[in-house]
Order: C-alpha cells, then sequence, then structure tokens
C-alpha cells in the first residue's frame, strides 16, 4: 500500500508486505541476540527486548496505517534510546529504522532522524561506561559512517522513488496527449471527409441538377425532343455519378475512358447545353497518371465549364489540357464579361482550389470584363 498525501511537505508512508516482512526479520534476529547475552543482566535485557516490542507494535498499530510522521518518529527514536542504554546490541535495529524513517518524513527531516538515530548507541554507550578515548576513537568514526551511508542510501532511494513519479506522470501525461491527438486526428478526418463530399456532390450532382433544370426551362417546342434527350442523359450521367461516389470510386466520366476523353466530352456538352462552340486541344505526350490527379483535373473542368455557363454569358470556349514534362496543365478560357476574383462567393472556385492544393497543384485565375476569364490549374505529373 502507498500512501501520499496531497500537500506539498507532509510526509510520506510507503508500506508494502516485503517490507513488514524485512522489519520483522530484523526485529527478532536483535531481539535473539539480545536474549543470548547471558553475561548481561535479565534486567537490562528485558528492558531491550521490550524497546524492540514496542517500537514493532507502534509500527504495526502506528507506522502502518499512513498517518506516521515526525511525532511517531520521534517517539520511536526515544524507545530505541531506551533499548541501546540498556544493551548496546539494540543498535543494530538501525538497519530497519533507517529505511522506515526515509519512508515515513520528508527527505531533510530524515536525514537529520537518521543522523540522530545513528548518534543515539554512541550517546548509550558513554551513559554507562563514561568517556571513553578508545572507544571515541574506534567506535565513533564507525557510527559516524554508517551514518552517511544510510544518508546517502536515503537520499538516492528518495531520488529514485521522485524518478519513478514524475516517469509515471509523464507516461500519463503522454498517454493523455496521445489520446487527445487521436481525438482530434479523427475529428479533422471527418471534417476533411465531409468536405471532400461537398465538393464532390457540388462537382457531379449540383451541376448536373442544374444542367437539367437549365434544359428544361429553355426547352423549344420545336426542339422539345432534342431538349428532352439531353436532359434525360444528363440525368443518366448524374446518375451514375452518384453510385459512383457512394462507390467510393473514380469519377464515372473516368471510369469509362481516359482524361482526355472525359474532358473531351465535357466540352461537348457545353456545346450542347447553351450552344456556344467549345473546343478541346490536347498537347503533349499524354500519359496515364494518379486517379486523384485526373480526378482534381476533371472536377476542375467541369467546374470552369459550369461557371462559363452559368456566369459568362460566353460566346466562345476554349479549353486546353497539356501534359508537360513535369506537370500537366488544364486551361479554361472564354470572351464572356468577366468578373471580380477578389468578391467570389460559394463554393466553387475555393473547392476547385482546395482541391489542387491536395495534389500540390495551384490554381491561376485572371478575369477581365473585356477579354473574359482565364482558369488555370497546374499539377506536378
Amino acid at each position: 500500500m502507498i500512501v501520499q498525501p496531497a500537500g506539498p511537505g507532509e510526509p510520506i508512508a510507503r508500506y508494502s508486505r516485503a517490507w513488514a516482512i524485512f522489519y520483522a526479520v530484523v526485529a527478532l534476529a536483535v531481539a535473539a541476540a539480545v536474549l543470548g547475552q547471558s553475561e548481561t543482566g535479565t534486567g537490562r535485557r528485558a528492558v531491550a527486548v521490550g524497546a524492540i516490542a514496542v517500537i514493532a507494535l507502534l509500527y504495526g498499530l502506528w507506522g502502518r496505517r499512513g498517518q506516521a510522521g515526525l511525532p511517531f518518529v520521534v517517539v520511536v527514536l526515544v524507545v530505541f534510546a531506551v533499548g541501546t542504554v540498556a544493551v548496546s546490541t539494540v543498535s543494530y535495529l538501525l538497519f530497519a529504522l533507517c529505511p522506515l524513517i526515509f519512508l515515513v518524513l520528508e527527505i531533510r527531516p530524515a536525514v537529520v532522524a537518521v543522523v540522530c538515530a545513528n548518534l543515539l548507541p554512541l550517546v548509550g554507550a558513554l551513559t554507562n561506561d563514561g568517556v571513553d578515548w578508545y572507544f571515541l576513537t574506534h567506535v565513533a568514526p564507525i557510527s559516524a559512517t554508517t551514518s552517511a551511508a544510510a544518508v546517502w542510501l536515503g537520499v538516492w532511494i528518495h531520488r529514485v522513488v521522485e524518478q519513478s513519479k514524475e516517469r509515471a506522470a509523464l507516461i500519463a501525461e503522454l498517454e493523455s496527449s496521445r489520446a487527445e491527438v487521436a481525438r482530434l486526428s479523427h475529428e479533422t478526418g471527418v471534417a476533411a471527409e465531409r468536405a471532400r463530399l461537398a465538393g464532390e456532390i457540388h462537382d457531379t450532382l449540383a451541376q448536373g441538377f442544374t444542367s437539367i433544370i437549365t434544359l428544361l426551362q429553355a426547352a423549344d417546342p420545336a426542339l422539345a425532343d432534342e431538349r428532352l434527350a439531353l436532359a434525360v442523359r444528363t440525368a443518366r450521367e448524374n446518375l451514375a455519378e452518384s453510385r459512383a461516389l457512394l462507390a467510393a470510386l473514380a469519377p464515372a466520366a473516368l471510369a469509362t475512358g481516359s482524361l482526355p476523353d472525359a474532358v473531351r466530352r465535357q466540352a461537348t456538352r457545353f456545346t450542347e447545353e447553351t450552344g456556344s462552340p467549345a473546343t478541346f486541344r490536347l498537347t503533349g505526350d499524354t500519359r496515364a497518371l494518379p486517379t486523384v490527379v485526373e480526378v482534381v483535373l476533371l472536377r476542375a473542368a467541369q467546374e470552369a465549364l459550369t461557371n462559363v455557363r452559368r456566369h459568362a454569358n460566353a460566346h466562345e470556349v476554349a479549353v486546353l489540357l497539356a501534359f508537360g514534362a513535369d506537370s500537366v496543365r488544364l486551361v479554361v478560357r472564354d470572351d464572356g464579361r468577366g468578373f471580380d476574383t477578389a468578391a467570389t462567393t460559394g463554393f466553387g472556385l475555393p473547392g476547385m482550389r482546395a482541391r489542387a492544393e491536395q495534389v500540390n497543384g495551384t490554381l491561376t485565375i485572371h478575369s477581365d470584363p473585356d477579354t473574359g476569364t482565364l482558369v488555370e490549374v497546374e499539377v506536378p505529373a
């Protein structure tokens, strides 16, 4: 059992079954040694054994309750002094008392108490036999050495205990930090996935349904069949996009062909829906790209053409897909009325920029009322 008061400077008591066994063994051994000294008077031996028994009783009834402190140590040392005055052999009980003092008291008062405890046998011997210079010159250095050794051992044990506490606190803090990091990572992942799904829905389903509404609203009775057929085809393509989105697959447009084919189909659809010509040009050596890069470029083409259809009132659009040695560029240029790039609202352009940044790409937009708008997405190949 370990008892540690919360307040600073308060005594600390640590008890265990192993320590209790050690204390009992030392006490019994010292008591047996005292009883075995037949040359010592019976009365002195009785006092010495009684002191050992009283200390054991104090330890069992007082010290083990976790309420031991300086009063407990003072009482124990007084009883110990009585025992050593009666029979000097009781001084061997220091093997158990010194560790006990360090367990009960804080480090500074424990050092003082241990030094006093080691001096008590010396005082007892002088009390019994008077001043004996031979005793002082031979026994006193031994007492000082044992005091120093006991203090060193106690301080070392104290440091080990404190380091163990610090390690335990650090481990607990690290575990808490790891749990917090895991929680924050989960929340960040959830937020990123929500943003990704929002971008996917905006770039596919929302744009497709907008096209369907535009086609139906602009339906001319003379061209009703053609417009309705185009609306039905757009609806089917959006249905395919939604299924691919739910299955976490690549866009349906990429599942049936290459990236250049998918971008070309977007330009062709723009012409069919608006009646304005949209040319597509491919340069460079085409090659397979990572799916995530192809998705970014295709979504950028879809978003740029949707913005032209909804806002630019353009007469002509040009789409360029250029494969370079180190990068791939998608450029969508129109001759519409342009817009203020600093005052844009909505999800489209920020979503396009965020997609490009996810693959270390860049989004560049130039717009002017006289010359139209240029949207360029460049990603490393």
